[in-house]
């Protein structure tokens, strides 16, 4: 195997495009050579579009206008982002054989920037889960070890850029599912700021907390996909009417006298020590740069893990009615009334850790445990906002490490929901008060990545942006690639 995109940013593709060093069609061709080689045990792709991406690269190069950086580059998306005509399941077999009608926003606004769209991600069931271990299709490896997780459940998408097969992919992300398969495979990945990228087109599972976002190498790669993306859609009702900036605007200004906070909750019991050493360094490394870093508390953190799942399960078992075997999808072949095929199609369609989330959200919505419950847990919510609130008012960024452990053995956590639950307890109370965060790569240990998580203020994704990008260009840790991936 010869190809791979480890060594060429978006910049250095579109330069290569714009020189006639290469087609469109030609890199497409490449692209699909190189999966073709990796994904039998990488197993990042649900399946390929083949056919329909080499006839967009043909009609990028027809048009000959490579103005936009992502024009004639390969792309994936993950698995619960519509596209028109092509199958959608959101790694469900209760949606299997299901093609959209529309596209998504974000996939418009690719189309319309003149990304090709090689195939989809795989990922956990609807997104529920954490390791990508629950997809009904595929079982994803890390990038980086062929026998850990990839992390979820955005696992796919960040396995499928970690491994060299697409220069980027987008992800969503309800309680870190961006973030913790970015902190697992060494790579920059965004959650955007709640309302700032539309989620029309995005199979919803909690949708007061998912946003989709960019999986890359690199913190301008990340910029730039996200210029690609944000901006308001009147489709979406939660989408927010405010002016795009140019997220690549404030890369390479320095970050001397910018305040970083870290809270002291971030490194209490449950963190792996070689995570926390890693993560210590990584901030001095960000102080040593010029930083201002502080110390700070934010107390509501230990509930952040049972709030956000009475609210995740609450949203995501009304989003998931819809899925009831008459519309489209999967239908139970031997079911004879039609509460039959409710029953039957729901029972065949769904995934353990689906039902799991569903009995979870029905019984916290229910009138005997709505009060103890949902009310109680949107209350800690509203208190987990006002943290972040009151160190914002000092501090431009927060920092602390992305997940509580590195990437780890398949199989090793998927029957013990409670322990896997727990691996987002860093990433949730992001979601939950609607901010911007982003992981980047702050080091190894044992051969794997580990994670530093960047958390802005709303709709300030540029600052965190200008803090990655100087940490990034300093240490360089982006030049290291796994070594497995390029299996021949």
């Amino acid at each position: 195997m010869t190809f791979n995109y480890f060594d060429k940013t978006l910049a250095d593709l579109n330069a290569d495009l714009k020189a006639g060093k290469i087609t469109a069609e030609e890199l497409t061709k490449e692209t699909f050579a190189n999966i073709d080689q990796t994904d039998a045990d990488l197993q990042a792709f649900v399946r390929l579009h083949e056919e329909e991406a080499l006839a967009q690269a043909r009609a990028i190069d027809a048009k000959g206008d490579f103005s936009n950086p992502l024009a004639g580059i390969p792309m994936a998306l993950k698995d619960n982002i519509a596209t028109n005509g092509l199958e959608t399941t959101g790694a469900s077999h209760i949606l299997e054989g299901f093609k959209p009608v529309y596209d998504a926003t974000v996939t418009t606004k690719l189309n319309e920037a003149g990304a090709v769209v090689v195939g989809k991600a795989n990922m956990d069931e609807f997104a529920m889960g954490g390791s990508t271990e629950t997809s009904y299709y595929k079982q994803t490896k890390n990038a980086w070890d062929y026998t850990k997780v990839p992390g979820g459940s955005s696992g796919g998408s960040a396995a499928a850029v970690a491994a060299g097969q697409v220069p980027y992919a987008l992800g969503s992300d309800t309680g870190g599912s961006i973030r913790q398969p970015a902190a697992f495979n060494g790579l920059v990945g965004l959650k955007p700021t709640y309302g700032r990228v539309s989620r029309f087109g995005l199979f919803a599972m909690a949708s007061s907390l998912d946003q989709i976002g960019p999986l890359t190498r690199t913190v301008k790669d990340n910029a730039l996909v996200l210029n690609a993306i944000a901006g308001f859609d009147k489709r979406d009702s939660t989408s927010v009417e405010l002016e795009v900036p140019d997220f690549t605007e404030k890369l390479g200004q320095s970050i001397k006298g910018m305040k970083i906070a870290v809270p002291e909750e971030y490194f209490q019991e449950g963190i792996d020590a070689d995570v926390a050493t890693q993560v210590k360094a990584a901030i001095a490394q960000l102080e040593a740069l010029g930083a201002e870093i502080g110390q700070v508390s934010l107390p509501h953190t230990q509930y952040g893990v049972a709030a956000y799942y009475i609210l995740m399960s609450s949203e995501a078992s009304s989003n998931v009615q819809r899925y009831d075997g008459i519309r489209y999808g999967y239908r139970a072949p031997d079911a004879k009334s039609l509460e039959e095929v409710y029953k039957k199609t729901r029972t065949e369609g769904f995934g353990d850790e689906v039902k799991r989330r569903i009995m979870l959200g029905t019984y916290s919505l229910s009138a005997g445990a709505y009060d103890a419950f949902f009310k109680k847990a949107a209350q800690i919510r509203t208190l987990i906002i006002e943290d972040f609130n009151k160190v914002f008012e000092d501090y431009d960024l927060i920092v602390g490490p992305t997940t509580p452990t590195q990437a780890y053995g398949i199989g090793a956590e998927i029957d013990d929901p409670k322990t896997m639950y727990l691996g987002d307890v860093l990433t949730i109370p992001v979601n939950l008060a609607g901010l911007p965060g982003l992981s980047i790569n702050a080091g190894f240990n044992g051969g794997m990545p580990i994670g530093l998580q960047m958390i802005g203020k709303p709709f300030d994704e540029a600052t965190i942006y200008q803090a990655a990008y100087a940490f990034e260009q300093e240490t360089r840790l982006y030049d290291q690639h796994p070594e497995l991936a390029g299996k021949a």
